[in-house]
């Protein structure tokens, strides 16, 4: 399962990858039983109870999505793999076989067996085998591969399960980074960490710069590029959710798909210039991030306060890039996501420092309990959607510390 969720074929789709998840261990717990669709809907992709799957065709959608995939996987990067991994037409029921049981090799995994027999050679002096070996019906191989996905899923769980036990018995979570945090701990997946990886032409040894669509077509594109601030803001939140006994996924922009925005809680870390996803997905609203077009800073990018109040800037700006960097500005922001079941966090600095300051505040419990106190909690417990704004000082390239310079509450809806 592992192979097939990391491969090319899949590895873009997280809610493809989440399906076959599903139905996987839905195989292993429940053998000879099928899940129904509202099952898949509601416990895998986290729709509302009153979910119709006679006016929606999401999960039937994923399915043949999924059962096309697993042909393409099949017929090139899974074409040696010894088990086949199986979602018949007409069937939400995963099944898995030994290669060949299925198919003649390139013929499609979406056709059943013809007559269902199972792959048994049978007996007499004309079936050849290597000495010393035995015939084994397929049905007690599959039972043997189901044990020992059975297995290698219950210790995952298991080791999981035991991390949380441990990270909570060692010492407990501060109170105020819990309640912040809440509601990325409530979903039944790890929320999508998104990083910005942005498109640049040049070369690395003579000089990179953004790409211009308008000026750079047909130029070779890099994308495999991010800023120290990113990574170091990937590693906090990774330290953050161990301590929490629990995990993130971490995605590159690129690969970042409206399935994800759908189906999961989000982390986006890096600003709109830099994590292109955040351009097409409700951003922030107060403070906004704007590239200057005119003036001594022209083209440089800046946080534009909507609605500035008394004693407020309107336009807050890095330090500029022609000295030493000693300050950036940031944005943090929290808000409900395409799907108001899911949440999504903006972690966004006007430069890779600030992005890292911007982490760094809301991992940290002396800064999250400042922050807290100028924020609203709903009758559920729940935090109300915010955005914030910082100051990090940066000193040798690292920064050192962040001051909240403005909080701005905005409705759930």
């Amino acid at each position: 399962m592992e192979r097939l969720v990391v491969s090319r074929t899949l590895r873009s789709s997280e809610s493809l990858c989440r399906l076959l998840r599903y139905l996987a261990s839905w195989a292993l717990e429940h053998p000879g039983e099928h899940p129904k669709e509202y099952q898949i809907a509601t416990e895998a992709f986290g729709r509302p109870e009153d979910f119709d799957p006679r006016v929606d065709s999401t999960i039937r959608v994923q399915a043949g999505r999924l059962r096309q995939k697993l042909a393409e996987y099949y017929a090139d990067e899974g074409i040696d793999d010894p088990i086949v991994v199986d979602l018949p037409k007409g069937s939400y029921g995963l099944e898995f076989h030994p290669a060949g049981h299925q198919q003649a090799r390139g013929q499609s995994v979406d056709s059943p067996p013809g007559n269902g027999e199972e792959l048994e050679a049978p007996p007499g002096p004309t079936t050849a085998q290597p000495a010393g070996s035995i015939s084994i019906p397929a049905f007690t191989v599959s039972t043997a591969l189901v044990a020992a996905l059975a297995l290698l899923i219950g210790l995952a769980i298991s080791h999981r399960d035991g991390r949380r036990v441990q990270a909570n018995s060692d010492k407990p979570v501060p109170a105020a980074l819990e309640q912040f945090w809440r509601p990325f701990f409530s979903g039944r997946q790890d929320p999508i960490v998104v990083y910005s990886n942005a498109l640049f032409v040049g070369r690395p040894e003579t000089g990179l710069r953004y790409y211009k669509p308008a000026k750079d077509a047909g130029d070779h594109v890099f994308d495999q590029y991010t800023g120290i601030g990113e990574v170091m803001a990937v590693h906090d939140l990774d330290q953050l959710f161990g301590m929490f006994g629990d995990q993130i996924v971490v995605k590159r922009g690129q690969l970042f798909t409206l399935d994800d925005a759908q189906n999961n809680n989000l982390i986006f870390i890096g600003s709109p210039s830099e994590n292109l996803t955040l351009r097409i997905i409700p951003g922030t609203k107060e403070f906004v991030f704007h590239r200057l077009t005119s003036g001594p800073r022209k083209g440089d990018l800046a946080i534009l306060n909507e609605q500035p109040r008394p004693g407020e800037q309107t336009l807050f700006l890095a330090s500029p890039s022609n000295g030493p960097m000693t300050h950036d500005y940031a944005v943090i922001a929290l808000m409900r996501g395409l799907n108001p079941a899911h949440w999504v966090l903006i972690l966004a600095g006007t430069t890779t420092y600030g992005t890292q300051g911007a982490a760094e505040y809301v991992c940290r419990e002396q800064f999250v309990r400042d922050l807290l106190l100028r924020l609203s909690v709903a009758p559920t417990g729940e935090l109300e959607p915010f955005e914030a704004l910082l100051r990090v000082n940066i000193a040798h390239g690292v920064p050192l510390d962040e001051k909240l310079i403005a909080v701005r509450e905005r409705p759930s809806s």
